[in-house]
């Protein structure tokens, strides 16, 4: 399944004043910023973003240990992360890096792995058909034609199955 992310849509439903200049960044910034947001704190996205030039904000992202994370997959790997193409066989973190932090999570039992886990995703289907990942106080969901849910499955931090629901759970 592809899912197309309008990220510069949801760079302008940020909260909080500082994150716009988001729209500042050049789109490689932008891309492993989205895509890094899940793992920084709200402090460290302000002073990522307070930062004054590309250099010093590439500096920061090594200086926390968050520029691998992304850098270390090849650079197709990177566009399909970039691109929302979350598949079977990712990782936890890449599905998170593509999809950012999902709706809900369950650890399921009975399965064969050690440890198993729902990721829940609800998304919006502009008029455009541009997909969105719905966050909560959505400014989007009004305008959406489809509220659809996917289910990622997690066994041993690796994806096994990928469900998508017609509606919201």
């Amino acid at each position: 399944m592809r899912v197309l992310l309008a990220l510069s849509v949801l760079a302008l439903t940020f909260t909080g004043c500082w994150e716009k200049k988001v729209k500042n960044l050049s789109d490689a910034e932008f891309d492993h910023y989205y895509v890094l947001k899940p793992f920084m704190s709200e402090e460290s996205r302000k002073t990522y973003l307070k930062l004054k030039t590309e250099e010093e904000r590439n500096q920061y992202l090594k200086d926390q240990g968050l520029w691998d994370r992304f850098y270390k997959y090849s650079e197709a790997e990177r566009e399909e992360i970039v691109s929302g193409a979350v598949a079977v066989g990712w990782t936890k973190d890449k599905v998170l890096m593509a999809w950012g932090p999902p709706h809900d999570k369950q650890k399921l039992v009975g399965r064969e792995a050690q440890r198993s886990e729902r990721l829940v995703y609800r998304f919006e289907e502009q008029p455009d058909g541009t997909v969105l990942v719905w966050a909560p106080n959505s400014k989007t969901e009004y305008k959406a034609v489809r509220l659809y849910q996917v289910n990622v499955i997690l066994d041993d931090d690796k994806v096994t199955e990928i469900i998508e629901k017609p509606r919201w759970d």
